[in-house]
């Protein structure tokens, strides 16, 4: 599973951050997926390997500017590019009626259909060929949620040494056998499948949070996850002196979320623009969490490999 963040600032956009979206792209997959898509979000889609035209479906998170103004926009982008497939569009319902309203006072008609799922009515998506999505609600000004992307398809292995303890050559035979099929030898011999796959590893996790200043409410959604993308718009000490009233996390607060749930890999973003230097947040992430940590930064790519491990794709 690879992911790329599209943009990483909070509220507005600063010289180095854009605002939030982030591209996901499960394994074998030809279509990939939007998370949020806040104002020139198609600007940073045009530095990637990504294209409007096999994007899959577009989740946002809430209603607020920094997560779905670039909408419209990028909508509108698809269109004249030529796009005719159908886009899934996994929302609130405000989403819905901004992105109508946009539609019908600039005169905008798309040539294609957009697909609309409201996630208060439907947490659990399953209509993605490669991902099952489940939405977590969380807690913000506004209602706002959380998407848990988990691979569908997983590859069986055989068990070679046993194949060959009993005599089975290798061979298109084999091939069958990994497929699911069983097999029969020249000498009449039944083999079946199931005796000689493996157990299927684990299917690999990603949680991408909205906006939220409770991780806590993610704690069952995290407790088989691999990798947790949650804001960290402040340090603890300036979301004491701002207070509660814009509803955000810590790095402090995420990343002891993170250690008390067990989750291998964290990813930090979302971050105020007053921070140019994200050491201050680094530093009191890693003091409560010993995990894999990443602070993302704009096109930054990540990996997730069979094993659960998140690395930084190199440039």
């Amino acid at each position: 599973m690879e992911f790329q963040f599209l943009g990483t600032s909070a509220g507005t956009p600063t010289r180095a951050r854009n605002v939030t979206g982030l591209a996901l792209r499960a394994p074998g997959g030809k279509a990939w997926y939007l998370v949020d898509c806040g104002e020139a979000t198609q600007h940073r889609i045009l530095r990637t390997g990504y294209s409007l035209m096999t994007l899959g479906a577009v989740f946002v998170t809430h209603i607020h500017g920094d997560h779905c103004y670039g909408l419209p926009g990028l909508l509108a982008s698809a269109g004249m590019l030529g796009r005719t497939a159908p886009l899934l569009i996994v929302a609130p319902p405000s989403v819905r009626r901004f992105v109508q309203a946009v539609c019908e006072t600039s005169e905008l008609t798309l040539p294609y259909p957009l697909e609309f799922v409201d996630v208060e009515e439907a947490m659990d998506i399953d209509r993605l060929p490669d991902v099952h999505v489940r939405a977590t609600a969380l807690s913000h000004r506004v209602p706002t949620f959380a998407y848990s992307f988990t691979e569908k398809q997983i590859e069986r292995r055989l068990d070679v040494d046993k194949l060959r303890r009993d005599g089975i050559a290798s061979g298109p035979g084999w091939g069958r056998l990994q497929a699911g099929e069983d097999i029969v030898l020249p000498d009449g011999t039944l083999v079946r499948s199931a005796d000689y796959l493996l157990r299927p590893r684990a299917a690999r996790k990603l949680i991408v949070a909205g906006d939220n200043d409770t991780p806590s409410l993610l704690a069952a959604q995290a407790s088989n996850a691999d990798v947790l993308v949650h804001e960290a718009t402040y340090t603890q000490a300036v979301l004491e002196k701002i207070g509660p009233g814009p509803q955000h996390s810590s790095a402090q607060m995420v990343a002891a979320f993170a250690r008390e749930a067990k989750l291998p890999n964290l990813v930090l973003t979302h971050f105020s623009p007053r921070y140019h230097d994200l050491g201050e947040i680094e530093a009191e992430a890693r003091s409560e969490y010993e995990g894999r940590l990443f602070l993302a930064r704009d096109l930054q790519r990540y990996a997730l490999d069979r094993h659960g491990a998140l690395a930084l794709v190199p440039d």
